[in-house]
């Protein structure tokens, strides 16, 4: 039976967000649900931001108590939450309020398992979103009140069992990514973790060994600048088409060949731009979080230049070890360094060729970076290999909790018969 039939919908909206009284940091607002709010969460527990009655009345939202059923038709299409108080919400979200008959956890998992198909729908149409006809002309299935009754008591049980470990999977891959982060800084950079020294200019800095003394990267690098890509140069004889890399192909800890673009230029300018191998890839802008991570070109393909958003940090042989630079930036102190030294705005951060070289890395000899670099290696590998366990273990208990919620709501097995089972055995 389509939708429509089975429950109301109502179209979220925003009001004027340059108009503060509209808004409002009061608990005693609406709460205004985004998709960021309910994204990958079966109940919306809080949101960002409230709007207030006046908010409400100017855009002529809807207001509904805890419990009204979401479905994003943007973004995390086809997810579906809870909500836990009197709420409102956008214009991405559609509110479904059940007509009588129509149970709202049973309709909760009903749409949840139809997700895969419901994404297709969009791709098919060349559309990155739905739009609140084509969901209420989605087909459900329509059991009687009392078997939505138990098919819903039945998922709710077996899915928080599978959430659990879901939830339990994500810590543990967190805490290796922290484990790896703090290996990292603590070979590299002794006592950074628990000897900070607080004396300025690097207060997170504990006092060094002698045999690492504080260098500025650029005594022992030097940086190459990038392409300018610019569509209105004129070809001439001597060009010659070449890869070359963009901010996009440079990620935190590696580079992304996925898609490679190609690029015509002068000899001496392809000259002036190629990567070798052993350099450092850094992006000029991005997240604050990533800013200033280096990532080693092994000369993957060859001949390849760079976009100037790119940089490339030459090590001088002998002093300074490639390797050894790329994870000190990934260190604590790497960290604190290129956080506080960045321009911020909104979303993004920058850094500039003279904040890179002015970068202090206690600098061991070349030979003990290389024992360095190796012994942090090892460890990432290890680490690296348990959390891609763990990630196979969360995508497979994802799977098998779509598979359950689609074979229960299709009536492939008696929920009734199914209790108590062992349904994720195995994973």
């Amino acid at each position: 039976m389509k939708l429509k039939y089975l429950a109301d919908t109502l179209a979220g909206g925003t009001p004027a967000v340059e108009n503060p009284l509209y808004w409002t940091d009061s608990p005693e607002g609406i709460a205004w649900i985004s998709i960021g709010d309910m994204s990958d969460r079966g109940q919306v527990e809080a949101t960002g931001r409230r709007v207030t009655m006046q908010g409400i009345e100017a855009a002529r939202l809807p207001v509904l108590g805890a419990g009204t059923l979401l479905l994003s038709m943007y973004a995390s299409l086809g997810h579906t939450a809870l909500t836990t108080e009197w709420s409102t919400w956008n214009q991405a979200i559609l509110g479904i309020v059940p007509r009588s008959g129509s149970s709202p956890q049973f309709l909760k998992y009903a749409l949840e398992s139809i997700r895969p198909r419901i994404s297709e729908f969009a791709r098919s149409n060349t559309q990155s979103n739905l739009n609140a006809e084509q969901v209420r002309n989605l087909t459900l299935p329509r059991p009687s009140s009392e078997e939505q009754r138990r098919i819903a008591d039945f998922l709710d049980a077996e899915t928080s069992r599978i959430d659990r470990l879901v939830e339990l999977r994500r810590r543990q891959i967190e805490s290796l990514a922290e484990r790896s982060r703090a290996i990292t800084s603590e070979v590299l950079v002794p006592g950074i973790l628990s000897e900070s020294r607080g004396r300025w200019p690097w207060p997170w800095l504990p006092d060094l060994p002698d045999d690492r003394p504080l260098v500025r990267l650029g005594y022992v690098c030097r940086i190459q600048n990038g392409l300018t890509v610019d569509g209105k140069r004129q070809a001439s004889a001597d060009w010659v088409t070449r890869p070359y890399l963009r901010v996009a192909n440079v990620q935190a800890g590696y580079v992304d060949l996925g898609s490679i673009t190609e690029i015509a230029v002068s000899r001496d300018v392809a000259a002036r731009t190629a990567l070798r191998q052993g350099d450092v890839l850094m992006t000029e802008g991005g997240d604050l979080d990533k800013l200033g991570r280096g990532t080693v070109w092994h000369g993957e393909i060859d001949g390849c230049l760079h976009q100037n958003h790119v940089f490339a940090l030459r090590p001088e042989r002998g002093r300074l070890d490639g390797e050894f630079l790329a994870l000190m930036t990934q260190t604590l102190h790497g960290r604190c360094y290129f956080e506080s030294t960045g321009v911020k705005t909104t979303n993004l951060a920058s850094t500039n060729s003279s904040k890179i070289l002015g970068f202090p890395i206690p600098l061991p000899c070349i030979e003990k970076q290389r024992v360095l670099a190796a012994q942090v290696a090892n460890a990432q590998l290890m680490i690296g290999n348990a959390v891609r366990v763990l990630e196979r273990q969360h995508a497979l208990l994802s799977e098998r909790r779509q598979a359950i919620i689609t074979a229960a709501v299709t009536g492939q097995f008696d929920v009734a018969t199914a209790s108590g089972r062992n349904t994720i055995q195995g994973v």
